[in-house]
């Protein structure tokens, strides 16, 4: 085991940790987290032995071995296959030794080398390289294909892939999704929690800690704080003792009410339609772990927009790719306030394609793209952190917005994004990832969109930045396109789930979870023999009518989405009359005398109200249901 005895680590004359310990036992998987700085990356490079202890003990033991991600990755010509091979030396150095024997024709020294590589269990590695890199979404043409080739994030994919292939005794992993699609991330989950040695893992994808991981270390105050359980359990455990602090009573109800408020409206939207139930559970989670937050740095929020037109953008048989290059067929998508749409699928599907589409970056090769003049996008990817102003402070970067803002004011508004003080002052060159992350989030929610389109959002952020603009997310009266590998992000944020595959974009339903098992289904089908994957003499003709009858089911369930569409419209106004009123009734001088008739006039049109919003409600429940049952059953009868 690990031991951690009252430590103390000094980074620029400041205590990262003082008097810290902990124990690290066998075959535990351990989530590192805590506040940027606090420490985390010091920890790991401490049990790297890449520094020395300034006070206390760390005992590892001797024999341990110990394996990492390489930050970095130079542009080597060897293949992919064979970069991850060296991540094993031993079977690496023995595959050199028996090549070399066998170009001498040195029977004894090939006869060493087997020996060695069965005693190692060699002759499985190249086997298991190979499923690393399918795991981590490479092809098999990929795999092939020198180092040199592949992009930035791909060579941190090979990164992984090279710390994995060895059965090390410790395995630190340093925010290892961070370049993953949702696919790799599954199956990265998978092969962790199958994983036999001892795990350290820092992560600020809170879905993946709670599969992965049985035990917390929370560094705070310059301590390792242990929490037995998965993250989940600690945040309970945190909110728990945060409450009995009074210090913080005040901020835990301002957050809980700000929740409540969103509760409270979805529910009126539609509180027993079976495929809102996920969502308003998710809420009210989130209600309750409300007070594990309160020391977070970060309170902003989405102001409303200027103009919220209905529809926002259409798209109609729209086509989209690169060049002469078709990457999506027949695009059919229509936005109006209130959409709240995630977009799933494999590497490479297209998944960025049509958000670029979208936001315009990319021209429709055919079909429609409207676009109603007051559109206004709030737009969000990785090129934009590359696109800051490096010279430029974050104050300059929204006065740039809106050159007539006082400074006071825009400095008040980057606070809510923990740019304090002289920060927001300083040149952004030297800002970390998720400080240039926070930044272009800023300039975002600045200028008021009604349509966000998120790519990834959340990389580089940490955890209690993710649970800030989910938070801000809520409140959102736009509409919403997200692509994003963090799960707990997506289903806290996203109504509907559409799937990008073999060149479509369909309405792939309400629940996350279905995914996983689309994935698992579809791999399958991908290593089916030769046999199994021949065409059928019918299969194109199969498809046509596949097609034919999902035109069908759409312009027969047509009427029906009218009708629920007529009934949202019709319980949003009312559910807004009754809130003025309610308002209205709330002002105590309404009771004096001389109000008595506009008290008479409020409370008859309240009780005119209550029941037809109860009729609405129960109407669109029953519409919504027969939607559901209509889609499940033509699901079953065309699986």
């Amino acid at each position: 085991m690990i031991q951690i005895s009252d430590i103390e680590l000094l980074r620029g004359g400041n205590a990262l940790l003082k008097g810290a310990s902990a124990t690290l036992f066998p075959e535990h998987k351990v989530g590192l987290v805590g506040a940027n700085g606090c420490g985390k990356s010091t920890l790991f490079a401490l049990l790297k032995s890449e520094l020395q202890l300034d006070a206390g003990e760390c005992q590892i033991p001797k024999d341990w071995s110990i394996a990492s991600v390489k930050q970095e990755t130079p542009a080597l010509e060897i293949s992919a296959l064979d970069y991850v091979l060296q991540g094993h030396p031993e079977y690496y150095a023995l595959r050199i030794a028996l090549r070399e024997a066998e170009q001498n024709n040195d029977g004894d020294a090939q006869a060493k080398a087997h020996i060695g590589l069965e005693h190692i269990q060699g002759y499985s590695i190249e086997a298991k390289a190979g499923e690393l890199l399918h795991g981590l979404g490479f092809s098999n043409e990929q795999i092939d294909n020198p180092v040199s080739a592949f992009s930035g994030g791909w060579r941190m994919r090979l990164n992984l892939a090279q710390a994995l292939i060895r059965d090390a005794d410790l395995l630190l992993l340093d925010e290892p999704t961070n370049h993953l699609d949702l696919d790799a991330v599954y199956w990265l989950e998978r092969f962790l929690r199958a994983y036999t040695g001892t795990l350290v893992l820092i992560s600020h994808d809170r879905e993946f800690l709670d599969a992965v991981v049985d035990q917390i270390w929370h560094i705070d105050a310059q301590k390792i704080n242990v929490y037995k359980g998965n993250y989940s359990q600690f945040e309970r455990q945190k909110a728990e003792r945060l409450l009995q602090q009074q210090a913080m009573f005040e901020k835990q109800q301002e957050q809980i009410a700000h929740l409540e408020k969103f509760i409270t409206r979805f529910k009126a939207k539609a509180s027993k339609a079976k495929q809102a139930q996920s969502r308003v559970k998710a809420l009210e989670r989130m209600e309750k772990l409300a007070p594990a937050h309160v020391d977070s740095p970060f309170d902003f929020e989405f102001a409303e927009p200027t103009a919220l037109p209905n529809p926002l953008m259409t798209l109609d048989q729209a086509k989209a790719g690169y060049g002469d290059t078709t990457i999506l067929h027949s695009i059919k998508l229509n936005l109006v306030p209130g959409s709240r749409i995630a977009l799933l699928g494999r590497n490479g599907a297209g998944k960025s394609t049509l958000i670029k589409l979208l936001a315009g970056d990319l021209q429709p090769q055919a079909g429609e793209v409207f676009q109603h003049q007051g559109l206004n996008i709030g737009y969000f990817a990785q090129h934009q952190l590359e696109s800051l102003d490096l010279k430029a402070s974050a104050v300059t970067h929204l006065q740039r917005l809106n050159p007539q803002a006082p400074e006071q004011s825009l400095r008040d508004f980057l606070g809510g994004f923990a740019f304090f003080g002289d920060k927001a002052l300083e040149p952004v060159a030297p800002f970390s990832g998720g400080e240039k992350a926070r930044l272009v989030l800023a300039m975002l929610v600045y200028q008021k969109p009604n349509l966000l389109l998120l790519d990834e959002p959340t990389n580089h952020l940490d955890l209690e930045m993710r649970h800030a603009l989910v938070m801000a997310l809520q409140g959102f009266e736009g509409a919403m396109v997200t692509v994003s590998h963090d799960r707990h992000m997506l289903k806290n944020t996203a109504d509907e789930y559409y799937l990008v595959d073999n060149g479509e974009v369909t309405q792939f339903g309400y629940d996350l979870d279905a995914y996983y098992q689309w994935l698992l289904n579809a791999n399958k089908e991908a290593v089916k023999s030769p046999e199994d994957n021949a065409p059928k003499a019918h299969s194109s003709v199969n498809r046509k009518e596949q097609k034919r009858l999902e035109a069908e089911f759409r312009k027969s369930v047509q009427p029906l989405k009218k009708q629920i569409e007529k009934l949202e419209k019709q319980l949003d106004k009312y559910s807004t009359e009754l809130g003025e009123i309610e308002n209205a009734l709330a002002d105590n001088e309404l009771y004096n005398d001389e109000n008595k008739a506009k008290l008479t006039e409020l409370l008859a049109k309240q009780a005119s109200l209550t029941p037809k919003l109860n009729d609405v409600e129960e109407e669109l429940l029953i519409a919504l249901e027969e939607l559901e049952e209509k889609e499940q059953a033509f699901a079953d009868e065309t699986a």
